[in-house]
Parts: C-alpha cells; structure tokens; sequence
C-alpha cells in the first residue's frame, strides 16, 4: 500500500507546527546544484497550507531559496516521517523585535507526503536542547516564535 500523498498539512502535522519544532530543511545549493540540508527548528504553520521558519539572513538557505525556490521539509510527527515539499521565498528580510538579524522565509505548501517505510512508525520524536543559556534561549525562542506568528 502506497503512502498517503495531501495537498496540505493533516491536522496532527499542523498542531504539531504551532510551536518550535525539529526539522531538516532541504534546498538546492546555489553554488553546485547540488541538495543542500540544514537543521532548524524556529518554524510555524500559519495555515495548513503555508509554512513560515526564520534563519540568519547570512544563511546559505537564504541564497539557495532566492536563486531556487524548489524547497522540502523533513517532518517527524504522528508517528510517521513526512516530506512537506514546495515553494519558497524570503518573506521578510528582517525580522522585527528579535536580537539577531533573522530573515523569514514562506514556503507555500504544494505536496505533503507521508515517507515512513513500509511497516514501521516512529516510537520516540526527536527531542533536543539548547546548548547555551536557558533562560536566554528560551527568551529568544520566545521574540522569535511570536515573530513569526505575527510575520
């Protein structure tokens, strides 16, 4: 049995974008062609069809989404691996009340789709920590999540 294929975000996968959260951005590199793949976890879904996520302006995704916008997101949620696949550009070149020089890139949504191999479901969603200072990450995480809600 194939894998489901939906022209937007299912209601899990949308509940699950309403707060910070790992994924794995795929672009095309500017410079070689070649995929490029990135870690990030400042992303928000506005709509079940749109995607916003905020990256240093200096971001190589940056330059790649500006010279391709062909873009996919890698999704671990509802017990499955999504492909959320589309089309990108710079929203916002910097963004408002936040420290760092972040810009917002939109990805409109044309395809998800579940990539999970056949007979298995994830058991444990990646978790991560932040590294530096926790009251200033979760400061940050904070400007940067209610910017973008409001991008």
């Amino acid at each position: 049995m194939p894998n489901a294929v939906e022209p937007t975000l299912i209601e899990p996968l949308f509940q699950s974008l309403q707060k910070e959260r790992f994924v794995i951005v795929c672009t095309i590199d500017h410079e070689t062609g070649a995929p490029n793949t990135s870690a990030i976890s400042w992303v928000y879904a506005p709509t079940p069809d749109r995607l916003y996520f905020a990256v240093d302006q200096r971001s190589r995704i940056v330059a790649n989404v500006r010279a391709n916008s062909a873009i996919s997101i890698v999704l671990i949620a509802n017990e499955s691996t999504y492909s959320i696949s589309g089309k990108a550009h710079v929203k916002v070149e910097k963004l408002e009340n936040v420290p760092l020089k972040l810009a917002v890139i939109q990805v409109d949504i044309e395809e998800v789709r579940d990539v999970m191999f056949y007979g298995a479901k994830i058991s444990v969603e990646p978790k991560y920590e932040k590294t530096y200072d926790a009251q200033a990450a979760a400061k940050l995480d904070q400007q940067v999540m209610s910017a973008l809600k409001q991008a």
